[in-house]
């Protein structure tokens, strides 16, 4: 169970349309993440998703029911939101409880989903504890706990790690990953970071301005990406795009190249070019490159330390095989 089936679904704010309509299939037991910047439509068509927002158009169908007018409540899924939005009063027993006392279940099986979830969470030791007594991620855990009690259809998470440092957030992605590996349910995710995106997806949806740019496995997104929006934004460093002289050698109004298809030359190469700023991870050296007759700079990634001065002269060669070619309207050229 937990297959969803988006059909012409339309959203429209007033005069304003947010989401012109669209259709999507979510197959059960499905990782999909809708990423996109800001203002894209990820968390709206989310919120429709739960009910929380209604349709100006199209239907939501799940598990073969229609469910475009049905409550939140009765669409049998649950939703993880940025904010934890926890009880600061109840201990995080109680807090992952509150759920199932509103339904009014027996006490017995209160208990047993408590000490179910709370196993699965690493949160057996703090049961008895206040929210202010934890940690941000654990406070996300019991957020996500008291979701995972009410035995949803599906999981909906609206950007929940955007409140963690960056070393939480990384801990916590391999838990919800971990996650959705054991509980075998389906999970739709939002999030602004194509990192998280990649990492944790069986499918992403790319939204630009409510409009699905692409679907697609990360690794069918990274390697072939329908358009220039998806170039840029799948992938951290971003695509190299190149307009002008150097796409049109290639045949295209636009060619791309990932960092790390880049070999970086003091002898010879394709194109010539200044050194800017370079960026030491210890693994990876991430060069910033001015071409004589490009205006954007290129982002070379090379392999361990590489030490360049600014200004230097060196040499730039794409790998012909991964380069990326666009027409005049932005779309790939296979």
């Amino acid at each position: 169970m937990g297959r969803i089936v988006l059909r012409g679904v339309q959203k429209d704010f007033g005069a304003d349309t947010v989401i012109p309509p669209l259709d999507l299939e979510i197959d059960e037991g499905e990782f999909v993440v809708f990423v996109g910047p800001s203002g894209c439509g990820k968390s709206t068509l989310l919120r429709l998703i739960a009910g929380l927002e209604d349709v100006t158009a199209g239907a939501i169908d799940i598990d073969g029911v229609d469910a475009t007018d049905a409550a939140p409540g009765k669409r049998g899924l649950a939703m993880v939101f940025q904010s934890y939005a926890l009880y600061p009063h109840l201990t995080v027993a109680q807090n992952i409880a509150f759920p199932m006392r509103m339904a009014k279940l027996s006490t017995a099986e209160q208990t047993r989903r408590i000490d179910d979830a709370a196993r699965v969470l690493n949160l057996t030791d703090y049961l008895d504890r206040r929210p202010g007594q934890l940690s941000g991620g654990q406070r996300q855990r019991v957020a996500i706990g008291r979701a995972i009690v009410r035995e949803p259809t599906a999981f909906l998470f609206d950007e929940p790690l955007s409140n963690l440092d960056a070393a939480l957030r990384v801990g916590m992605r391999l838990e919800i990953s971990e996650l959705h590996k054991r509980l075998k349910t389906t999970m739709v995710y939002v999030t602004h970071d194509q990192v998280e995106a990649m990492t944790m997806a069986d499918k992403i949806v790319v939204l630009n301005a409510g409009v699905i740019e692409q679907v697609g496995s990360p690794l069918e997104l990274y390697n072939a990406p329908r358009n220039l929006f998806v170039a840029r934004f799948i992938g951290s460093p971003m695509m190299n795009i190149l307009e002008g002289r150097a796409a049109s050698e290639h045949g295209a109004a636009a060619i791309g190249v990932r960092p790390e298809h880049l070999s970086l030359s003091t002898a010879s190469g394709a194109w010539a070019g200044r050194v800017g700023l370079s960026e030491h991870l210890g693994s990876d050296t991430f060069v910033r490159v001015t071409l004589d007759d490009v205006d954007e700079p290129l982002t070379v990634r090379a392999a361990g330390e590489r030490h360049f001065n600014v200004g230097d002269t060196v040499h730039v060669s794409p790998d012909a095989d991964k380069l990326h070619r666009f027409d005049e309207s932005g779309l790939r050229v296979v």
